[in-house]
């Protein structure tokens, strides 16, 4: 039976990806912080229903000891690092510790594994941040890097750990550059759940209104866990490699909005604000992808559109918040 090992294991990520591990017949550990096994009903509740079937252990990514500890423990034949520090506001103080959070912890992962698990496959997870200011659409794995912010720099330096360790010491590390993915495990602190769970409040009488930034930015929104399959598969391949996972489509924020609202029979425009407090420097170039790479490699596909993914949030969410409204 295969080990896995996956950090950031109660996100929205790590939670199908440990499904798929489990169908698969994979033996599942996931790391997590001693605040969430005190409080399993809201830190784990993406992982609630597999608890009994995952080894769970306590450990701190930024402390390379209790990395080590973990890795003689449990010797994983895989391991997926998922975890990162992504704050939504950017003081000072938040770009110290993304970047070192982010940094550190796989610097530390892949140096404990080289020691103690050398024959253990990583995935890194990298994002389309990476790209940042682009030049050209779409984007594809031989695109030039060039991130705007502190998290898309961190992932960079992720990239080329990953890259030094594979090409340094034979290590199989793949990076996966992974566009926007939902679900309706998506967490709060998301634009795309914040505009699903408004949508459902505004239709049970919850909330007034919704007010966000542009609806006319646009994105490449693809299904979470069409994403995790791909992550699987960069592990099983014959040779390690990085791979861009996305749709090659864009949709608007205005869109994804509008499907929202529709699938509740209300229209937006009566219910929307726009505060350009909550603007994004203007992009010249989208940020779409081009996953031929993995398409043609991997055989990789995605299964679920645009419009079903929106949907089947929407649906999710009302089951979740209609026994609060009492209706």
């Amino acid at each position: 039976m295969k080990k896995a090992l996956i950090t950031g294991l109660a996100g929205q990520d790590g939670s199908y990806l440990a499904e798929l591990l489990l169908e698969k017949g994979y033996e599942v550990h996931g790391i997590v912080r001693r605040i969430a096994i005190e409080d399993t009903e809201h830190k784990l509740k993406n992982i609630r229903h597999l608890l009994d079937r995952i080894h769970l252990h306590v450990a701190s990514l930024d402390n390379v000891l209790s990395i080590i500890k973990l890795a003689k423990e449990v010797v994983p034949d895989e391991c997926y690092h998922l975890a990162a520090s992504s704050f939504v506001s950017y003081s000072f103080e938040d770009e110290i510790s993304i970047l070192n959070n982010n940094v550190n912890s796989t610097h530390y992962l892949l140096a404990t594994l080289k020691e103690f698990a050398p024959r253990c496959r990583v995935y890194f997870a990298g994002t389309s941040e990476m790209f940042g200011n682009v030049e050209r659409s779409p984007q594809n794995e031989n695109t030039p890097f060039n991130p705007r912010s502190i998290y898309g720099i961190s992932k960079v330096a992720g990239y080329h750990l990953m890259k030094n360790y594979r090409l340094q010491y034979g290590m199989f590390a793949c990076s996966g550059i992974l566009y926007n993915h939902e679900s309706p495990r998506r967490g709060y602190e998301f634009v795309t759940r914040k505009i699903v769970s408004s949508a459902v409040k505004i239709k049970l009488g919850m909330q007034d209104s919704l007010t966000l930034g542009n609806l006319d930015a646009y994105r490449d929104w693809g299904y979470a866990p069409d994403y995790v399959q791909a992550m699987w598969l960069m592990l099983q391949a014959e040779a390690p490699d990085d791979y861009v996972v996305a749709t090659g489509e864009t949709h608007s924020v205005r869109e994804f909005v509008d499907t929202a609202f529709s699938a509740l029979g209300l229209d937006y425009r009566e219910y929307v604000r726009v505060d350009p407090q909550f603007f994004r420097p203007a992009e010249s170039v989208q940020l779409c992808g081009d996953a031929g790479k993995i398409v043609s490699r991997l055989n990789w596909k995605r299964t679920v559109p645009f419009s079903a993914i929106v949907t089947m949030m929407v649906e999710n969410e009302l089951g979740n918040l209609r026994p609060e409204s009492n209706l």
